[in-house]
């Protein structure tokens, strides 16, 4: 029976694979900047990374094995979207950095699968010793996997990149099994050049910036304990964010993310941490209530040592509740089936997910700051760019210095998304020092970027043309405005799920042939992750709730040529209708006006208008009196001329430097 296996963390692992290995679809290799595998010798780019060595390597260890194939997901031990650089297995085995995408390798070859966002990058980054394999119509799932729509039942299926569960169920009728070994073959490959990890502190988060003390939390998750019916005696959190949010600590071990690497066994009488204890100083130690053994002191385990205590207490008469969506297989395994109680998202994922009213209030202030940040960004771009001195990653650092001088500031919440022209029509580019363009007035910029603060995270997209756009430039985006409008000003039932509503996004596109290949949306938290699940818009998300925090970001790309993506964050909150009933709605919190060179009026519906000049009136009434206190007076006239209300005839804005000429009288009267 062949054998194939799943590398995934240092000290479990999951082994999988595929029923057919298949073909790589043809790959349009025109641009010069992609690899072309067909011509003797190989055009390689400068990006690409020579991985013989590391295939060569990884095969040894698969012969001593005796395993048929390994598969190299882009996660790590929890499942996480964003993981540490000890972490990036298949980033050092492929040269492919892109954030979704699994990496198989057999004796014979070896094949990535990506989604579109990625195509292009994985041309530019991998040798000829990788096939890429493309699928059609990928969209985003839970992290760490991918899925696609069959083209005839429109039923999603798993592609590889998916979890151990779903090549469990491929692998039924095969003579391949899934089975589990340790060490991660990946770590012998990479040997002493594979970093080490850094004992970063854990701190806990004050008590004005968390919506409960982590009492209160651990109550309420043993309260649903004590009403489910399945009668769990434990729950078992390996997800980071969600032993960070549980006890309202935060580290930094991970990117953008201010997560520990920990995990959590929450049972009826005792609460385990199981962390690297050196990160812990006194005082989290004492907040933790380390030093007594009661229902609500937190026993302080090393991290290492889960699998075994986990295993140890399943060996008794226990049952324990489990996310099937953050769980590796390591830890899967250990505990026998009749013990476990299986949903698709834990207790402590399901309950973050809906903020409570001090949270939600905390979130709403980041973004008012956010937006004085991004503001400041956009003012000085219109003037510096027709200067022809300003570049995608130039522009990108920038901008993290102006949120940076934010209040409880703590980084940006994901990569910068930093794309001019061309470029924009990779949904998810990001520039390098080394690789980059310049900023032009007669092209597209598409901005995608977000910060961490103490009291939320945010996430914004705009994109904007200083320029003279093009008929079809102007309508695309307007039509995409208008697919983000229509969702932001729905009116659902509550409960109703999100991928029933995303349709709203894309019918504009839709009238007239266009789309766009990535989700809709996705949660976010409270200082904690970007893109927070279980809340948005796809399959497997969780039905809307009052108190719940999503994106809402259309877009459309046309290769080779620009990418537009508009993206706002919105609280879920109570709708008022006609008649009685539980309804809902969105109220946008993300505050930054949208391009008007780019409109065309006469596209929008009345309705659509008036919620639009309602928005800009908002957007007023919030972040310009921020300006104002801040004397920021340049930010401040930019935001009254740029959310003027809209009318059909309405003219456009004109280029910040006329304004400035015009308007020195109405800043001077600010200053008084």
């Amino acid at each position: 029976m062949a054998q194939a296996h799943w590398g995934c963390c240092p000290w479990l692992v999951l082994l999988c694979a595929l029923g057919a290995w298949g073909h790589p679809k043809s790959v349009d290799l025109t641009a010069e900047d992609v690899r072309n595998c067909l011509i003797s010798p190989p055009y390689l780019p400068v990006t690409v990374v020579n991985t013989t060595a590391q295939l060569t390597a990884l095969r040894q260890q698969m012969h001593i094995q005796n395993l048929f194939a390994y598969i190299i997901p882009e996660t790590d031990a929890h499942m996480s979207e964003y993981i540490g650089t000890r972490d990036k297995r298949r980033a050092w085995m492929t040269g492919f950095t892109g954030s979704a995408g699994t990496a198989v390798v057999t004796m014979g070859k070896a094949g990535l699968w990506t989604d579109s966002r990625y195509w292009t990058q994985a041309e530019r980054q991998m040798d000829c010793n990788w096939e890429l394999h493309k699928e059609a119509d990928i969209k985003e799932d839970i992290p760490g996997r991918i899925v696609t729509d069959r083209s005839l039942t429109g039923e999603p299926e798993t592609v590889p990149g998916g979890s151990w569960e779903s090549y469990n169920m491929a692998l039924m009728n095969s003579n391949i099994k899934l089975v589990s070994i340790t060490p991660n073959l990946v770590d012998q490959a990479w040997g002493s050049e594979k970093p080490l990890v850094l004992s970063q502190p854990i701190y806990v988060l004050q008590e004005a910036f968390t919506g409960n003390t982590w009492q209160k939390k651990v109550s309420d998750i043993r309260s649903q304990m004590q009403k489910h019916p399945q009668a769990p005696t434990a729950v078992l959190l390996s997800a980071l964010d969600e032993t960070a949010w549980l006890f309202n600590l935060r580290g930094s071990d991970i990117p953008y993310n201010p997560f520990f690497y920990s995990y959590t066994l929450l049972t009826d009488s005792s609460i385990r941490l199981f962390v690297n204890r050196s990160c812990l100083n006194s005082e989290t130690l004492k907040y933790l209530n380390s030093s007594c053994t009661g229902s609500m002191c937190v026993q302080v385990e090393d991290y290492s040592q889960v699998r075994h205590n986990v295993q140890a207490y399943a060996s008794g008469n226990v049952k324990i509740w489990i996310g099937t969506s953050y769980t590796t297989y390591g830890l899967y395994e250990v505990i026998p089936t009749e013990k476990l109680i299986e949903d698709t998202y834990s207790p402590v994922m399901v309950t973050k997910a809906v903020k409570n009213s001090k949270e939600q209030a905390l979130l709403r202030a980041s973004h008012v700051r956010d937006a004085v940040a991004v503001i400041r960004y956009l003012v000085w771009l219109e003037k510096n760019v027709p200067k022809g001195t300003v570049d995608e990653f130039s522009g990108a650092e920038l901008l993290n210095k102006f949120r940076g001088k934010e209040q409880f500031s703590s980084g940006p919440s994901f990569e910068t998304i930093s794309a001019s022209g061309l470029n924009a029509a990779l949904a998810h580019y990001s520039p390098t020092k080394e690789l980059h363009r310049k900023l032009s007035s007669d092209e597209m910029y598409l901005l995608d970027s977000g910060g961490q603060y103490w009291d939320g995270t945010t996430d914004i997209t705009r994109t904007v043309h200083w320029g003279t756009p093009s008929a079809f430039q102007k309508e695309a985006y307007t039509r995409v405005l208008i697919g983000n409008i229509d969702l932001s000003r729905l009116v659902f039932p509550a409960n109703t799920s999100g991928r029933m509503m995303e349709v709203f996004a894309r019918r504009a596109l839709w009238d007239v042939g266009l789309n766009y290949g990535h989700g809709t949306g996705h949660g976010i938290g409270n200082f904690l992750c970007v893109h927070e699940w279980p809340v948005g818009f796809q399959y497997n998300n969780i039905p809307m709730a009052k108190g719940m925090f999503t994106s809402i970001e259309p877009g459309y790309y046309q290769d080779g040529e620009f990418g537009i993506r508009l993206e706002d964050v919105a609280l879920v909150v109570e709708a008022k209708t006609k008649y009685p009933g539980s309804y809902l709605t969105f109220e946008v919190v993300s505050l930054v006006p949208y391009d008007r060179n780019l409109i065309d009026v006469s596209l929008l519906s009345p309705e659509q208008l008036q919620y639009l000049n309602h928005y800009y009136q908002t957007i007023r009434e919030k972040v310009g009196p921020e300006l104002q206190q801040r004397q920021l007076l340049e930010e401040f006239e930019w935001l009254q001329q740029h959310t003027e209300p809209l009318s059909a005839k309405a003219p456009h804005t004109a280029p910040l430097a006329s304004l400035l000429a015009v308007s020195s009288l109405a800043i001077l009267g600010c200053r008084v």
